[in-house]
């Protein structure tokens, strides 16, 4: 069992693996995918598929917007190559 401790330094984890994609829009989703097999979507989906878990219903657009801090439209014509 997890204990709350635990969770809040995943939590933390994830927050500073959130951030960090954030400032690094040099770095594709396409590259991410190719060498790690996860990108922002991959992760945005988890936060979505996490929220069902505790049933909260949540789509994948606002799971998006959630994780690029953004819309997802948006970040890809700033960011997108």
């Amino acid at each position: 069992m997890m204990t709350n401790v635990q969770t809040e330094i995943e939590a933390a984890a994830f927050r500073k693996l959130k951030k960090h994609l954030a400032e690094r829009t040099d770095v594709q989703n396409i590259d991410l995918m190719n060498l790690a097999g996860f990108c922002r979507n991959c992760l945005a989906r988890w936060y979505q598929e996490a929220a069902a878990e505790k049933n909260i219903e949540m789509s994948k657009d606002k799971s998006r917007d959630i994780f690029y801090g953004m819309p997802f439209e948006e970040w890809k014509k700033k960011y997108q190559r």
